[in-house]
């Protein structure tokens, strides 16, 4: 495996595999890697020749209020788990790589920001896009893997690469999860052991509400009310949503396309995001 910092010998790196005509799969992460990262760069290896992993925690989706600087780091384990794992490249850029001195052209995100997750954090989309864009152009991918569970963001970053025509094709993976059916997320190790069991209100939520509508039910309301029922263990709710898969708009009832419910919560002062499609034949 190859361990990168440069944007330069990056390029370098990946001419020889471009002029062999392989296909480059890429990973972006912002480190601390865990299983739902690892099955994103099973899927890489599963469909592409050589696999690219970044490791780089973007300073400019954090607010002035969140996590950026206790944001988990462990550098030595993620590239251990990369080798393992067989990645052709681990490309980890310092800031100064990504975001030169003066820095000031950035990508924002249109209406498909703006919902969910854009509603309570401002301007984090437009670092999710601006930093994803930066990668795309320094990895230049020929796919690119995103996990389900941040589902705003994999929206996001498909429009961002269809409205700026990037040869690339964005391919979701399913969310992962614990044995007891807690969402991964780096942020997981924040929770003590008593806030882990009150977490899992927010899958199992979202699961009961799967249930109802795999059994039939098709009204918006009925379905986050069942959600819901499950949520109070959580400490703020921050949303429940139930919205159009494609333009995370509020989905209209009785649901007649796929939709997805969407949540946030904090438990404790550890914010977690989850989802589940509800997935309807096409028509």
């Amino acid at each position: 495996m190859h361990t990168i910092t440069t944007v330069a010998e990056l390029r370098r790196t990946l001419e020889k595999s471009r002029s062999a005509d392989q296909r480059v799969g890429f990973v972006p992460t912002m480190g601390y890697l865990h299983d739902g990262h690892l099955a994103l760069i099973a899927a890489s290896q599963a469909q592409c020749d050589v696999t690219v992993v970044s490791i780089f925690v973007n300073p400019t989706q954090f607010g002035p209020n969140e996590d950026l600087s206790s944001y988990p780091r462990d550098f030595l384990r993620d590239e251990e788990l990369c080798r393992g794992r067989c990645v052709a490249i681990l490309f980890a850029p310092g800031a100064h790589e990504v975001y030169p001195i003066d820095f000031q052209t950035f990508v924002e995100p249109g209406d498909l920001a703006k919902p969910l997750c854009g509603s309570f954090r401002p301007g984090h989309f437009r670092g999710v896009a601006t930093v994803v864009s930066k990668l795309f152009n320094m990895v230049q991918p020929d796919v690119a893997f995103f996990g389900q569970k941040d589902f705003q963001q994999c929206a996001v970053v498909r429009r961002m690469a269809i409205d700026l025509n990037l040869p690339i094709k964005i391919v979701t993976v399913p969310t992962v999860r614990e044995q007891d059916g807690l969402a991964m997320s780096s942020r997981n190790r924040y929770l003590s052991e008593e806030e882990r069991q009150r977490a899992l209100a927010i899958s199992r939520g979202l699961s009961a509400a799967l249930d109802e509508f795999c059994s039939g039910e098709r009204h918006v309301e009925k379905l986050i009310a069942v959600a819901k029922k499950h949520l109070e263990a959580v400490d703020r709710l921050q949303y429940l949503e139930l919205i159009d898969g494609d333009t995370l708009k509020a989905a209209d009832s009785p649901l007649h396309r796929s939709a997805a419910l969407c949540a946030a919560a904090y438990v404790g002062s550890t914010r977690l995001i989850d989802n589940v499609i509800l997935a309807l034949p096409a028509q």
